[in-house]
């Protein structure tokens, strides 16, 4: 075994088919595994479907999830010195060696097409378990027809809190939600108090109305009359909107301390260019990751994008501080051309945690892997994320380990300011007028 080098990872990566035209990419599947006992049916790959929005507004993100998963599968089939589940041997090992195939889907943002895909992966595929699907509205539903058949849905980056409240038994998610990611933002605001740094009384709450903004909206409503601040206004709007000027209009007219944000890209960037035009600048802006966490966001918003503070379970500041994460970031920025995102580094981590899973099992039944989700206990160090671990509730099947850092946007790259002993920069507070903005 050998360390991870640039030039063995990308001969490595060079045999992954391309995305086709129908919006699935297939790797190809192994031959026989050795050692299976003579008469018995080769052992096939292990398939695993997956769901994404590679088209439609929400592309970016869901392309990124994709590359995740893939560099995921590239570790687990491979051979990698790495302190990561199934990376020092090649396949799944309690499975003879089979190797995972991806079979990726594009459900477009659309909820009748999500459904229409998971169906075909499970029946026609032949998955054994599916990993989506970016935007909680669209997880809801592509989860139902996987509970339906009774197939393993893990989910890594959709935040929606009701997700897991459901009841739901084939359902498990890796990364953390959106009441914590709330709870967390207003403990910021009463630490900053304390130490004299910020005086915040009023805040608005302004949110896409899927079920992303909407269970964002509740968290952050519930936890400002918990820690005392006074709502002084509530904006919902349509995440496809092409016009938001009214709608900063009255923010404008509210003027809000602090105003809480839970938007896709295409509405971050909008609402962003709105407050610039209308003059307009809140003590801050703390977003609940989506569009100002999205990989596209820096890109897409330039240096109107700066300041802004969003939670994330990933921070690219914090990941080279963790040997194993600064090798995994390195192999994806070489096949991609770009750092990991908070959405690629929790599709990545939510691929090894179920092929752990499967190999554990030993199996590729349903039921098999799903009581090896439940008994999944995977230690921090096993992780790129600064998480303490993966271990699912038994009852919401909810990783009980999955947190959340606060990191601010300055100068085109995000730093964790918040939890301060995990910092790794100064908090800049209040966000700059538009008009002293370089």
């Amino acid at each position: 075994m050998r360390r991870v080098t640039r030039r063995q990872f990308l001969g490595f990566a060079a045999g992954v088919a391309a995305l086709s035209t129908a919006g699935c990419v297939q790797t190809a599947a192994p031959g026989p595994i050795p050692g299976r006992q003579p008469g018995a049916a080769p052992l096939q790959a292990v398939k695993i479907g997956a769901v994404y929005p590679l088209s439609g507004l929400a592309a970016s993100g869901g392309l990124d999830d994709k590359y995740g998963l893939e560099l995921a599968a590239e570790i687990i089939n491979g051979k990698y010195d790495l302190n990561l589940p199934l990376a020092r041997e090649e396949g799944l090992p309690n499975l003879g060696g089979a190797k995972v195939t991806l079979i990726v889907a594009d459900h477009q943002g659309k909820p009748e097409v999500a459904q229409a895909e998971v169906e075909r992966l499970i029946t026609q595929e032949k998955v054994i378990a599916v990993v989506g699907a970016y935007q909680s509205q669209l997880t809801a539903t592509a989860s139902q027809v996987a509970e339906r058949f009774g197939v393993p849905f893990v989910n890594p980056e959709s935040a929606a809190p009701s997700l897991t409240e459901r009841g739901f038994k084939w359902f498990f998610r890796v990364g953390p939600h959106e009441a914590t990611a709330a709870k967390n933002m207003f403990e910021l605001l009463r630490a900053l108090g304390r130490a004299g740094k910020a005086q915040v009384k009023t805040i608005g709450i302004v949110y896409e109305n899927t079920l992303f903004g909407t269970d964002a909206y509740k968290a952050d409503k519930q936890y400002a009359q918990e820690y005392g601040y006074e709502l002084v206004i509530e904006v919902p709007y349509p995440a496809s909107t092409t016009d938001v000027s009214s709608e900063v209009q009255r923010i404008k007219a509210a003027n809000p301390d602090v105003i809480f944000m839970a938007p896709y890209l295409p509405d971050a960037v909008l609402f962003l260019r709105t407050f610039k035009r209308l003059d307009y600048a809140p003590q801050m802006i703390l977003g609940h990751d989506g569009g100002f966490a999205d990989p596209d966001y820096v890109k897409t918003a330039g240096r109107d994008g700066d300041y802004i503070i969003t939670r994330n379970a990933w921070s690219i500041a914090l990941a080279e501080k963790k040997p194993v994460a600064k090798v995994v970031n390195d192999l994806f920025r070489a096949r991609y051309g770009r750092d990991m995102s908070d959405v690629s580094a929790r599709s990545f981590t939510a691929l090894l945690v179920l092929a752990d899973a499967i190999n554990r099992a030993g199996s590729t039944d349903p039921e098999a892997i799903r009581k090896a989700l439940l008994a999944t206990d995977v230690p921090g160090e096993q992780l790129i994320t600064h998480w303490q671990g993966v271990k699912f509730d038994p009852n919401t099947h909810q990783n009980i380990y999955a947190s959340w850092v606060l990191d601010q946007v300055l100068d085109g790259r995000y730093y964790t300011v918040w939890p301060f002993d995990l910092a790794t920069r100064e908090i800049v507070w209040p966000m700059p007028k538009w008009g002293q903005r370089q």
